[in-house]
Protein backbone atom coordinates (compact mmCIF):
# COMPACT_ATOMS: atom_id res chain seq x y z
CA UNK A 1 0.00 0.00 0.00
CA UNK A 2 1.06 3.58 -0.61
CA UNK A 3 -0.44 6.90 0.43
CA UNK A 4 -0.94 9.58 -2.20
CA UNK A 5 -1.17 13.31 -1.59
CA UNK A 6 -3.20 14.78 -4.43
CA UNK A 7 -3.57 18.52 -5.09
CA UNK A 8 -6.47 19.51 -7.27
CA UNK A 9 -8.44 22.50 -8.50
CA UNK A 10 -12.08 22.56 -9.48
CA UNK A 11 -15.01 24.65 -10.55
CA UNK A 12 -17.71 23.55 -8.13
CA UNK A 13 -20.64 25.09 -9.99
CA UNK A 14 -22.38 21.92 -11.18
CA UNK A 15 -21.33 19.56 -8.40
CA UNK A 16 -23.06 18.67 -5.13
CA UNK A 17 -19.84 19.52 -3.28
CA UNK A 18 -16.78 17.53 -2.30
CA UNK A 19 -18.55 14.74 -0.42
CA UNK A 20 -20.05 11.77 -2.23
CA UNK A 21 -23.85 11.78 -1.92
CA UNK A 22 -26.74 9.55 -2.88
CA UNK A 23 -27.66 11.79 -5.80
CA UNK A 24 -25.62 14.12 -7.99
CA UNK A 25 -21.96 14.22 -8.95
CA UNK A 26 -19.41 14.98 -6.25
CA UNK A 27 -15.72 15.81 -6.48
CA UNK A 28 -14.92 12.94 -4.11
CA UNK A 29 -16.95 10.44 -6.08
CA UNK A 30 -15.37 11.37 -9.40
CA UNK A 31 -11.84 11.30 -7.99
CA UNK A 32 -12.43 7.96 -6.25
CA UNK A 33 -13.87 6.46 -9.43
CA UNK A 34 -10.83 7.65 -11.41
CA UNK A 35 -8.43 6.18 -8.85
CA UNK A 36 -10.36 2.90 -8.77
CA UNK A 37 -9.63 2.40 -12.47
CA UNK A 38 -5.97 1.88 -11.56
CA UNK A 39 -6.43 0.10 -8.24
CA UNK A 40 -8.85 -2.59 -9.41
CA UNK A 41 -11.23 -1.92 -6.51
CA UNK A 42 -12.85 0.84 -4.43
CA UNK A 43 -10.62 3.70 -3.25
CA UNK A 44 -11.49 6.22 -0.54
CA UNK A 45 -10.22 9.79 -0.93
CA UNK A 46 -10.19 12.18 2.03
CA UNK A 47 -10.16 15.95 1.47
CA UNK A 48 -8.58 18.68 3.55
CA UNK A 49 -11.90 20.55 3.44
CA UNK A 50 -15.37 19.32 2.48
CA UNK A 51 -16.43 22.14 0.17
CA UNK A 52 -20.18 22.61 -0.30
CA UNK A 53 -22.19 22.61 -3.52
CA UNK A 54 -21.15 25.53 -5.71
CA UNK A 55 -17.91 26.21 -3.82
CA UNK A 56 -14.67 26.20 -5.80
CA UNK A 57 -11.09 25.17 -5.03
CA UNK A 58 -7.77 26.49 -6.26
CA UNK A 59 -5.71 24.25 -4.01
CA UNK A 60 -7.71 21.42 -2.49
CA UNK A 61 -5.69 18.50 -1.13
CA UNK A 62 -6.83 14.89 -0.95
CA UNK A 63 -5.21 11.74 0.39
CA UNK A 64 -5.83 8.16 -0.70
CA UNK A 65 -4.39 4.73 0.07
CA UNK A 66 -3.77 2.72 -3.10
CA UNK A 67 -1.90 -0.37 -4.28
CA UNK A 68 -0.92 0.53 -7.85
CA UNK A 69 2.63 1.57 -8.70
CA UNK A 70 2.11 4.27 -11.34
CA UNK A 71 4.59 7.11 -11.00
CA UNK A 72 3.17 10.55 -10.08
CA UNK A 73 3.72 12.17 -13.49
CA UNK A 74 1.89 9.36 -15.28
CA UNK A 75 -0.88 9.42 -12.70
CA UNK A 76 -1.50 13.15 -13.12
CA UNK A 77 -2.02 12.72 -16.85
CA UNK A 78 -4.14 9.58 -16.47
CA UNK A 79 -6.42 10.99 -13.76
CA UNK A 80 -7.07 14.15 -15.76
CA UNK A 81 -8.09 12.00 -18.73
CA UNK A 82 -10.79 10.36 -16.61
CA UNK A 83 -11.97 13.47 -14.78
CA UNK A 84 -14.35 16.09 -16.23
CA UNK A 85 -12.70 19.33 -17.41
CA UNK A 86 -14.05 21.19 -14.36
CA UNK A 87 -11.69 19.14 -12.16
CA UNK A 88 -7.92 19.09 -12.66
CA UNK A 89 -5.30 17.19 -10.70
CA UNK A 90 -2.37 19.59 -10.23
CA UNK A 91 0.13 17.31 -8.52
CA UNK A 92 0.53 13.86 -7.01
CA UNK A 93 3.10 12.95 -4.36
CA UNK A 94 3.90 9.89 -2.32
CA UNK A 95 3.26 10.74 1.33
CA UNK A 96 4.02 9.03 4.65
CA UNK A 97 1.65 6.22 5.58
CA UNK A 98 0.09 8.29 8.36
CA UNK A 99 -0.61 11.31 6.15
CA UNK A 100 -4.27 12.36 6.10
CA UNK A 101 -5.34 15.36 4.03
CA UNK A 102 -7.69 16.64 6.74
CA UNK A 103 -6.11 15.59 10.03
CA UNK A 104 -2.53 16.39 8.99
CA UNK A 105 -3.44 19.92 7.87
CA UNK A 106 -2.16 22.80 9.98
CA UNK A 107 -4.08 25.59 8.31
CA UNK A 108 -6.24 26.63 5.37
CA UNK A 109 -6.83 29.82 3.42
CA UNK A 110 -10.18 30.70 1.91
CA UNK A 111 -11.06 33.54 -0.46
CA UNK A 112 -14.45 35.12 -1.06
CA UNK A 113 -15.17 37.37 -4.06
CA UNK A 114 -17.83 40.08 -4.28
CA UNK A 115 -18.52 41.99 -7.48
CA UNK A 116 -19.41 45.43 -6.14
CA UNK A 117 -20.50 47.12 -9.37
CA UNK A 118 -23.87 48.53 -10.49
CA UNK A 119 -24.21 45.85 -13.19
CA UNK A 120 -23.27 42.19 -12.83
CA UNK A 121 -20.75 40.57 -15.14
CA UNK A 122 -22.45 37.59 -16.85
CA UNK A 123 -19.06 35.87 -17.26
CA UNK A 124 -18.30 36.13 -13.53
CA UNK A 125 -21.70 35.20 -12.15
CA UNK A 126 -20.61 31.72 -11.00
CA UNK A 127 -17.51 33.01 -9.19
CA UNK A 128 -18.65 36.08 -7.25
CA UNK A 129 -21.57 37.45 -5.24
CA UNK A 130 -22.97 40.51 -7.00
CA UNK A 131 -23.84 43.40 -4.67
CA UNK A 132 -24.62 46.64 -6.54
CA UNK A 133 -24.97 48.95 -3.51
CA UNK A 134 -21.97 50.85 -2.07
CA UNK A 135 -20.08 49.02 0.69
CA UNK A 136 -17.66 50.57 3.18
CA UNK A 137 -14.38 48.70 2.74
CA UNK A 138 -12.95 50.50 5.76
CA UNK A 139 -15.76 49.31 8.04
CA UNK A 140 -15.50 45.77 6.70
CA UNK A 141 -11.76 45.69 7.30
CA UNK A 142 -12.12 47.06 10.82
CA UNK A 143 -14.62 44.31 11.59
CA UNK A 144 -12.54 41.64 9.86
CA UNK A 145 -9.47 42.51 11.94
CA UNK A 146 -11.35 41.67 15.14
CA UNK A 147 -11.62 38.04 14.00
CA UNK A 148 -7.85 37.55 14.18
CA UNK A 149 -6.81 35.51 17.20
CA UNK A 150 -8.20 32.50 19.05
CA UNK A 151 -11.96 32.76 19.51
CA UNK A 152 -15.10 30.69 19.88
CA UNK A 153 -16.70 30.96 16.42
CA UNK A 154 -20.01 29.37 17.38
CA UNK A 155 -21.86 32.47 16.10
CA UNK A 156 -20.47 31.81 12.63
CA UNK A 157 -21.39 28.21 11.91
CA UNK A 158 -24.29 26.11 10.72
CA UNK A 159 -25.52 23.06 12.57
CA UNK A 160 -24.50 19.61 11.39
CA UNK A 161 -21.39 17.48 11.90
CA UNK A 162 -21.10 18.78 15.47
CA UNK A 163 -17.41 19.50 16.25
CA UNK A 164 -15.76 18.69 19.56
CA UNK A 165 -14.94 22.39 19.93
CA UNK A 166 -15.95 25.58 18.12
CA UNK A 167 -12.75 27.39 19.08
CA UNK A 168 -10.51 28.24 16.14
CA UNK A 169 -7.44 30.41 15.59
CA UNK A 170 -7.50 32.92 12.72
CA UNK A 171 -4.15 34.40 11.66
CA UNK A 172 -5.32 36.57 8.75
CA UNK A 173 -8.63 38.27 7.97
CA UNK A 174 -8.68 41.15 5.49
CA UNK A 175 -10.42 42.68 2.46
CA UNK A 176 -8.90 44.12 -0.70
CA UNK A 177 -10.50 46.02 -3.56
CA UNK A 178 -9.49 46.10 -7.23
CA UNK A 179 -11.50 46.79 -10.37
CA UNK A 180 -14.88 46.54 -8.68
CA UNK A 181 -14.04 43.21 -7.02
CA UNK A 182 -13.89 43.00 -3.23
CA UNK A 183 -11.80 40.04 -2.13
CA UNK A 184 -11.82 38.67 1.40
CA UNK A 185 -9.12 36.25 2.53
CA UNK A 186 -9.05 34.40 5.81
CA UNK A 187 -6.42 31.97 7.10
CA UNK A 188 -6.91 29.78 10.13
CA UNK A 189 -6.08 26.47 11.72
CA UNK A 190 -9.53 25.13 10.88
CA UNK A 191 -13.02 26.18 9.88
CA UNK A 192 -16.50 25.23 11.01
CA UNK A 193 -19.37 24.38 8.68
CA UNK A 194 -20.30 27.49 6.64
CA UNK A 195 -18.02 29.56 8.91
CA UNK A 196 -16.41 31.63 6.15
CA UNK A 197 -19.72 32.33 4.43
CA UNK A 198 -21.35 33.34 7.73
CA UNK A 199 -18.45 35.69 8.42
CA UNK A 200 -18.72 37.23 4.95
CA UNK A 201 -22.46 37.73 5.33
CA UNK A 202 -21.88 39.51 8.64
CA UNK A 203 -19.06 41.66 7.28
CA UNK A 204 -21.26 42.69 4.35
CA UNK A 205 -23.90 43.89 6.80
CA UNK A 206 -21.17 45.96 8.42
CA UNK A 207 -20.23 47.38 5.02
CA UNK A 208 -23.86 48.29 4.43
CA UNK A 209 -23.94 50.17 7.73
CA UNK A 210 -26.42 47.80 9.35
CA UNK A 211 -24.06 47.06 12.25
CA UNK A 212 -20.94 48.66 13.68
CA UNK A 213 -17.53 47.02 13.15
CA UNK A 214 -17.03 46.70 16.91
CA UNK A 215 -20.14 44.48 17.09
CA UNK A 216 -18.02 41.55 15.92
CA UNK A 217 -16.49 41.28 19.39
CA UNK A 218 -19.94 40.97 20.98
CA UNK A 219 -20.95 38.31 18.45
CA UNK A 220 -17.85 36.25 19.27
CA UNK A 221 -18.51 36.58 23.00
CA UNK A 222 -22.21 35.64 22.83
CA UNK A 223 -21.80 32.79 20.33
CA UNK A 224 -25.37 32.96 19.02
CA UNK A 225 -25.71 32.21 15.31
CA UNK A 226 -29.02 34.09 14.99
CA UNK A 227 -27.29 37.31 16.04
CA UNK A 228 -24.80 37.19 13.15
CA UNK A 229 -25.45 37.93 9.49
CA UNK A 230 -26.93 35.73 6.79
CA UNK A 231 -24.80 33.05 5.15
CA UNK A 232 -23.25 34.37 1.94
CA UNK A 233 -23.94 32.42 -1.29
CA UNK A 234 -21.57 29.53 -2.01
CA UNK A 235 -20.44 30.51 -5.49
CA UNK A 236 -18.16 33.34 -4.31
CA UNK A 237 -16.08 31.04 -2.10
CA UNK A 238 -12.74 29.42 -3.01
CA UNK A 239 -10.49 27.10 -1.01
CA UNK A 240 -7.16 28.67 -1.88
CA UNK A 241 -4.57 26.51 -0.13
CA UNK A 242 -3.90 24.01 2.63
CA UNK A 243 -0.81 24.15 4.84
CA UNK A 244 1.08 21.17 6.23
CA UNK A 245 4.21 20.75 8.33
Amino acid sequence: MRTLKIALSYDGTRFVGWQRQAEGESIQGLLEDALARFDGGPVVAHAAGRTDAGVHALGQVASARVTFAHDPATLIRALNVHLPPEIRVLSVEDAPDDFHARFSARGKTYRYRIRNTPVADPFDRAYSWHLPEPLSLDAMNRAAALLVGTHDFNAFRSVGNEPSTTVRTVTRSAWQSAGGILTYEITGDGFLRHMVRAIVGTLVETGRGWRQPEAISALLAAGVRADAGATAPPHGLFLVSVDYD
